[in-house]
């Protein structure tokens, strides 16, 4: 086997193969194919259940430079199906590292592929939409493409696709870990605080500490959470996390719980990414599948009620039909990118969502403020 063969191969359901060489774990598996354009956060990107179902073409070439730390991990495991480079992982160079990428990989059964020309291939997300792909890592090079194709084709997509079930918790739990904070790390909060009920759609664990650091007392339920189940912790503001699928498929079970928690309680009820999306679905507006998504760490969003531009981190394959918002729900943000939704408020009640992702800081700020008015609004009720 000469450093030459190809060890790994992405199969497009057009029958686009593209060669490279595999690292991570063996095998192979089909999912989306969506791009994200960050420059940093592949290791939280690789842990972000909202990333169920997909695979993920990194723009920047520098993929694994700075290894893998636990505290890096917004999950428990890797969620994405697999990851795409340009070129090959290095050796990491940072001192935060505990580990290197292609063992992180390797043990927790996701694969990788490098030496791929990530330029054309983002090219062609963005000109067709995210295709159905079958990534597979043989270190024989040894490759059915007409198999791997047909496995391609064979996947259902996310259209349709409840995918929350999947990446919820279990069982409801408490949280007090709070953002990073130099040197001691992760604090954990003390004391009262605001009673906050979390519903977990895949929620990420920096949204957990940036609500913790907010000065909230978090309780985070199941997806399949009740009205009652929500309401039995007599909680002063309901969140609704993000979260990976269809929007309309979630949407089944979750609607009715927030519909009823509207009907019953004045809580103020603030929602991130998926969360905006059942927030929205909620109140009368419809969602819609999307060419090729948003995600990256560089994404301009402009909030229409104060003129202020924020970079933020999206991460979604669907949006909120504007055009459907009932006139009781207002537009509060919107991409820069191409004018789709980011934001919506009830005209009259502290209720409200963003599409993008605030606890991502990569503005680094520029978005907290969100958590912080949740605060508000619940001390002021």
């Amino acid at each position: 086997m000469t450093r030459s063969t190809p060890t790994a191969c992405l199969a497009l359901a057009d029958g686009t193969v593209f060669y490279g060489r595999g690292f991570g774990a063996t095998g192979r598996t089909e999912a989306e194919l969506c791009f994200n354009t960050a420059m940093t956060g592949y290791q939280e990107i690789m842990t972000d259940p909202s990333y169920a179902g997909q695979i993920v073409t990194f723009t920047f070439p520098h993929i694994g430079n700075t290894g893998v730390t636990p505290e890096d991990d917004e999950s428990a495991e890797p969620v994405a199906a697999g990851m795409v480079v340009k070129w090959d992982p290095t050796e990491p160079s940072n001192w935060r590292a505990a580990g290197d990428l292609d063992d992180w990989l390797r043990r927790r059964g996701r694969i990788a592929i490098g030496g791929v020309d990530t330029r054309r291939l983002t090219r062609a997300i963005r000109q067709q939409g995210a295709p159905h792909v079958a990534l597979a890592h043989d270190p024989e090079g040894q490759f059915d493409i007409a198999a791997l194709v047909a496995q391609a084709r064979a996947f259902r997509g996310l259209e349709g696709l409840d995918l929350a079930r999947d990446v919820t918790c279990a069982q409801s739990y408490r949280w007090d870990e709070m953002r990073w904070a130099w040197p001691e790390g992760f604090p954990r909060r003390e004391g009262p605080g605001h009673r906050v009920v979390a519903v977990d759609y895949g929620a990420k664990r920096n949204i957990l500490r940036s609500l913790a650091s907010a000065g909230c007392d978090v309780t985070v339920l199941p997806a399949s959470a009740t009205a009652d189940d929500v309401l039995a912790h007599d909680p002063q503001g309901l969140f609704l996390s993000n979260g990976p699928g269809d929007p309309a498929a979630t949407g089944a079970y979750a609607v009715p719980m927030i519909r009823e928690v509207m009907e019953r309680s004045e809580i103020p009820i603030f929602g991130i990414c998926l969360g905006h999306q059942m927030l929205a679905l909620a109140m009368g507006a419809r969602t819609v599948k999307m060419n090729h998504g948003h995600h990256g760490a560089n994404h301009p969003v402009k909030d229409l009620e104060t003129g202020k531009v924020e970079i933020t981190s999206m991460n979604h394959g669907f949006t909120v039909d504007a055009q459907t918002l009932p006139d009781h729900v207002k537009e509060t943000h919107v991409s820069l990118f191409d004018g789709s939704n980011c934001g919506i408020r009830h005209g009259s009640r502290p209720i409200w969502s963003v599409q993008y992702h605030p606890e991502a800081s990569p503005g680094p700020m520029d978005s907290f403020y969100l958590f912080e008015r949740f605060a508000r609004h619940m001390a002021a009720a």
